[in-house]
């Protein structure tokens, strides 16, 4: 088995996000990047379908703030190649990064074969549609599923396990090879002590792709950002039922919704 999983970098939202001076940028004081979570689950279900079936994980990754350190502790997880193509992710749209990632795959090196697997996250914060693995599946004209919770490999085919609202899955059969944009993974994403990542980094090493963008890429151009204003409209309605009732009938009747 040949698993490709597409690793991405995403701002940290566990301290505030403000905008920079610019307008047009996040202000990198205090930012810092970290992987994005149904990347680090797509990781381990690389790992887990290594385990089962054998085969070779190989994280791909374009390049970030902070994406080599993620790289090596996917190394030292149990990934056999790490991939850094060195095209800044900064201001490539989701359909644009999709293409320099097909691109990659469309290398001598590194084309897609009969047993592959490519294994992006099924979104990210600044993906919620989750687009990149959908677009990437069409670009290299593969099959796709996306949302996918569980994996699991039976002769030239994967049988995946896809989430759908309401807490309902499906099981489907897919033929290799075929792009999943995993969810969640089996099970938890194992963690790897950082005294083994220190020594990876001395004794591994990441690939790098010198690659040019292609003709005619999307990229994005920001105008302004914002962040979200506090309006202070609120109105708490409180009493009984009823009384709740007409007065909410009022108030949409009073701004023109009914």
């Amino acid at each position: 088995m040949n698993l490709y999983v597409l690793l991405k970098m995403v701002p940290d939202t566990v301290e505030e996000l403000n905008v920079a001076t610019d307008g047009k940028s996040l202000d990198s004081e205090f930012l810092r990047f970290k992987l994005d979570d149904p990347d680090e689950h797509a990781l381990e279900q690389a790992l887990l379908l290594k385990e089962k079936h054998g085969g070779k994980v190989t994280v791909v990754a374009l390049d970030a703030p902070e994406v080599d350190e993620v790289l090596f502790t996917a190394l030292a997880k149990g990934a056999d190649r790490a991939v850094k193509i060195l095209v800044n992710q900064s201001g490539l749209g989701t359909v644009a990064a999709a293409r320099v990632l097909a691109d990659y795959f469309a290398s001598a090196s590194d084309k897609i074969t009969s047993d592959t697997l490519v294994l992006p996250g099924s979104q990210a914060i600044d993906d919620l549609e989750g687009e990149l693995a959908p677009s990437l599946a069409a670009a290299l004209n593969l099959p796709f599923v996306g949302v996918v919770s569980g994996v699991t490999l039976a002769k030239e085919q994967a049988v995946v396990t896809k989430e759908f609202a309401g807490g309902l899955r499906g099981e489907f059969e897919v033929a290799l090879p075929a792009v999943l944009g995993i969810q969640s993974a089996e099970k938890p994403p194992r963690y790897v002590p950082v005294a083994k990542v220190r020594a990876v980094m001395k004794s591994a090493k990441i690939e790098t792709v010198d690659h040019t963008p292609p003709d005619r890429l999307i990229r994005l151009e920001l105008d302004r950002m914002y962040k979200p204003e506090a309006a202070g409209r609120a109105q708490m309605l409180e009493g009984a039922p009823e009384g709740i009732a007409d007065k909410l009938v009022e108030v949409l009747a009073n701004n023109s919704v009914i």
